[in-house]
């Protein structure tokens, strides 16, 4: 197995599919012979042709309507968005036409497609390339949505996706895009789509987490007093949400803190907050503690680090849940 990062991870993913299914084709702005903003996509359209990689001017609503073209054609396209901040164009193609045709068409016609989406703050970038829309994206019934935080589960997850019937949304977060490497199998596997990993066992609180975040979860572990002992779970899909993973660890501690870097109002934590609220209540022992972004818009580079959440935030989390 190689070591590689989550960029390399991703690019080699992308490379054995295309080497296996020829329906498979990327587009986007740069993505041939630049790579791509991040890369992610280099020497990709020199092996696999530039008809399959295919650049695309500056329009994003016009990548999201291709894609769903050639995915109506029985084709497999991989639209890359350069920042979560520009999915705003592609909105109506991706909500209103891709994630609706197979209820339009009764089953008919599926729209196996794969958008590609740098996601989250870290990296000190300008406004709209910082954000983490991820809520947003699992409110609407049609979409999967992906969130892998290691270069492992971003190849299985991204393989999976690929070769879903349905549109998968799969948010890469650039904070982690090369901030490490670990093995990766070089060979085909899948990671079920909508199934949690337990990065962490622990017995008196459960921390729900996802992306880039889960470091900052990690830190905040090794700074706990040794007698304190904490499940960590990484929920990798947003949507499907895995509950069952979920519910298991917080019946058995009673407690339970999430973080995401989002707003915290309407944030993916309401939503789990809900739901450990409905099928856990008897469980509990203390009130489910957010640890999330504010309520603001995401700041410039000079203070997007005081707006994520760090160990320290998410530690004072912890300890307001183990206080009841």
């Amino acid at each position: 197995m190689a070591q590689l990062t989550l960029v390399q991870a991703i690019n080699q993913a992308l490379d054995q599919e295309m080497e296996r299914d020829d329906r498979v084709v990327i587009l986007g702005e740069d993505v041939g012979i630049n790579g791509g903003v991040f890369r992610v996509t280099e020497g990709l359209a020199e092996k696999h042709g530039k008809h399959r990689v295919q650049n695309t001017p500056l329009d994003e609503s016009g990548i999201m309507g291709s894609a769903i073209g050639l995915a109506m054609a029985d084709m497999r396209p991989i639209p890359e968005i350069q920042f979560e901040g520009f999915l705003g164009p592609a909105y109506d193609q991706l909500v209103n036409h891709a994630a609706r045709f197979r209820t339009r068409t009764r089953g008919a016609i599926t729209i196996p497609l794969t958008v590609r989406v740098p996601v989250g703050g870290g990296i000190h970038a300008p406004e709209l390339h910082s954000d983490s829309p991820e809520a947003i994206y699992a409110h609407h019934p049609g979409l999967k949505v992906v969130m892998p935080s290691t270069p492992h589960d971003a190849k299985g997850l991204l393989l999976s996706a690929i070769r879903d019937p349905d549109p998968v949304v799969f948010f890469e977060p650039k904070r982690v895009y090369r901030s490490f490497r670990e093995e990766v199998p070089e060979g085909d596997y899948e990671i079920p789509i909508g199934k949690a990993k337990v990065v962490s066992e622990g017995d008196d609180l459960t921390v729900i987490t996802w992306g880039a975040s889960v470091f900052q979860c990690l830190e905040m572990m090794d700074e706990l007093p040794e007698d304190v002992s904490v499940e960590l779970i990484d929920l990798r899909t947003i949507y499907p949400i895995d509950m069952d993973t979920i519910a298991e660890s917080v019946e058995k501690t009673g407690r339970c803190v999430i973080v995401h870097e989002a707003p915290k109002t309407c944030g993916m934590g309401a939503e789990l907050t809900a739901r450990i609220q409905e099928r856990c209540f008897l469980h509990l022992e203390a009130p489910v503690q957010r640890v999330a972004g504010f309520d603001t818009v995401m700041p410039y580079y000079k203070l997007e680090l005081d707006y994520l959440p760090d160990a320290a935030r998410i530690g004072e989390g912890v300890k307001a849940c183990l206080a009841y």
